[in-house]
């Protein structure tokens, strides 16, 4: 007569194929559905880093304007800049810290936008101008480490 842990190891030996089968698939299903999973974050990360730089990119040239030729622009320049802004901020949320923090900056010193259309105030005008492009670059930098650390 067979003990339990005789006829234990006996079924364990007749069906080691079978198991080791099984260990098989359930390791590649669980690595399958991880590497899916960081497959899809990663994409996700990507497609609003670049909108995200996009938007930037817009926001740039309305401070080129600004800089260079603010007589050709009227006010409506300025609600060009809060939207794409507020597109900055929305994917931004989409993304890893600090970046959120960053387009809330970015934002922040965009509302003093009245300190732009001071020609009297050169000095104010350009550190405006200045913060405004600092905040930019910082998180156009951002977003570059960013997407550069993915996989």
């Amino acid at each position: 007569m067979m003990t339990p842990y005789a006829k234990f190891k006996d079924q364990v030996q007749r069906n080691l194929v079978a198991l080791i089968s099984l260990f098989i698939a359930v390791t590649s299903l669980s690595y399958n559905t991880w590497r899916n999973e960081k497959s899809e974050y990663n994409r996700n990360q990507r497609e609003a880093s670049f909108h995200l730089l996009l938007h930037l990119g817009d926001f740039r040239e309305l401070l080129y304007h600004l800089e260079y030729d603010p007589e050709t622009l009227g006010e409506e320049a300025f609600r060009s800049g809060w939207v794409s802004l507020l597109a900055v901020e929305e994917l931004a949320m989409l993304l890893e810290p600090p970046l959120p923090e960053s387009a809330t900056t970015l934002k922040g010193a965009w509302a003093n936008w009245e300190r732009l259309l001071d020609r009297g105030a050169a000095d104010d005008r350009r550190d405006a101008l200045d913060q405004l492009k600092v905040e930019m670059d910082s998180m156009r930098d951002l977003t570059l480490e960013k997407l550069m650390e993915l996989d």
